[in-house]
């Protein structure tokens, strides 16, 4: 059995795939986490299994090409720190309801990132990177047990061409892919307009297959696409702006309560359920252990970065209780 069909252990749940490691994937993780090598607590947490092996997916099961992934990552984690972005250093760019977490889910429970490009209220490329990051970190923190992707639901309505940019899209992509690697499910653009769809060409050559094709194009007078929409979302949650019967509008005020309390969460999780102190340096710095990849541990001592399960069932759990319904499951697997 080869590396491409590892993939064959993939177990259809409810239209959703959902991977079960077999022993060649078990010991591929395995072989990653040696060649990585001892981690400072953060970076350790989020080398889980079931991170490792989104990394191992993205490279065809590759350990040497998700090795080097992973430690990129590692690296812009340690450098960007993402999980310590607070909502009040992102407020400005949420206030239009650009982008923001939908308190319902799919029906495989994955969380839902609504956006609606014509409400771009600032300038700086940096800033919305920060912001999304941000949105993409508290969609994460809220998926609950065994599910690991999340949905983008587009909205196009009053989108024009000054809403395209392309280093935006550039930047959106390249974060997406080389940093939350099989994190998006499904990313559905709901009535984009004619002329999106040139563009939408024009940036192709960013986008990985596996991203790509995980994009669909959505249509509110086309049966088809309707019925996708109806088979992933309970409709009486979803927003009417895509079909729904939810008429409930975009309140800053209250999202902000919701992303307060988030953060909080946030921080608890990434001090290992411990509260914060102003000194908190375990384990060996990030310059130590040489996030280079060429870097190989072997020869050093090697830690097991998989601590409880890891970051997804640690924060799942911890989370559960306060996700919304998740419906009765029956999506397309078009649309997986």
């Amino acid at each position: 059995m080869n590396a491409m069909s590892a993939d064959s252990k993939t177990t259809t749940v409810n239209g959703c795939g959902k991977i079960f490691a077999s022993e060649e994937q078990q010991a591929k993780i395995n072989e990653v986490k040696r060649l990585i090598g001892p981690l400072p607590d953060k970076l350790s947490l989020y080398c889980s299994n079931a991170s490792i092996s989104r990394y191992l997916k993205a490279r065809n099961w590759n350990v040497k090409k998700a090795t080097k992934m992973l430690k990129e990552t590692l690296k812009w984690r340690s450098e960007y720190k993402p999980e310590e972005i607070r909502w009040e250093e992102v407020t400005h760019e949420a206030e239009t309801g650009k982008v923001y977490r939908s308190n319902y889910t799919d029906k495989h429970g994955r969380t839902v990132l609504v956006m609606r490009p014509c409400l771009q209220n600032t300038k700086s490329t940096t800033e919305q990177i920060k912001y999304l990051v941000y949105c993409m970190e508290n969609a994460i923190l809220n998926l609950p047990p065994g599910q690991e992707q999340m949905v983008w639901l587009v909205d196009f309505k009053g989108f024009s061409l000054s809403n395209i940019s392309l280093k935006v899209t550039h930047e959106t992509a390249h974060v997406l892919q080389n940093h939350y690697p099989e994190r998006l499910g499904v990313a559905l653009l709901y009535n984009p307009p004619k002329f999106f769809k040139p563009f939408y060409m024009m940036v192709k050559p960013f986008l990985e297959p596996e991203t790509y094709n995980k994009v669909k194009f959505i249509y509110s007078d086309d049966l088809y696409t309707k019925k996708i929409m109806e088979d992933l979302f309970n409709m009486d949650h979803l927003e009417s702006a895509f079909g729904g019967n939810d008429n409930t509008e975009f309140d800053l005020s209250k999202y902000a309560e919701r992303m307060r309390e988030d953060d909080k969460k946030m921080s608890f999780f990434w001090n290992g359920g411990k509260i914060p102190s102003a000194v908190s340096h375990n384990g060996p710095s990030l310059y130590s252990i040489g996030l280079d990849s060429d870097y190989d541990a072997s020869e050093n001592e090697k830690i097991d970065c998989s601590p409880s399960g890891g970051i997804e069932s640690k924060v799942v759990n911890h989370e559960h209780s306060i996700l919304p319904n998740q419906g009765d499951g029956n999506a397309t697997a078009d649309v997986r």
